[in-house]
């Protein structure tokens, strides 16, 4: 099962990369009032890395709470 999501992980990977790559025009990003103008592939990349890392992040947060229940739930 291991290689399938390794698998799933590289071909999104790969398809982000390729999306990255066909799409280099200079766009702006705004965010409230903050503006940003970068290359969209530039964009796709940064978007796909900070998705990667919060996504992590919440998986070992939620993983460790849902390890914390389960065994203070099984002291007492």
């Amino acid at each position: 099962m291991r290689w399938i999501y390794l698998a799933a992980i590289v071909l999104f990977a790969l398809a982000t990369l390729i999306f990255a790559m066909q799409n280099l025009e200079v766009v702006t990003m705004s965010l409230l009032r903050f503006e940003v103008r970068a290359p969209l592939a530039l964009l796709t990349i940064v978007v796909y890395l900070l998705g990667a890392v919060t996504g992590g992040s919440l998986f070992a947060l939620l993983r460790r709470s849902y390890r914390g229940a389960r065994g203070s739930g099984n002291a007492s």
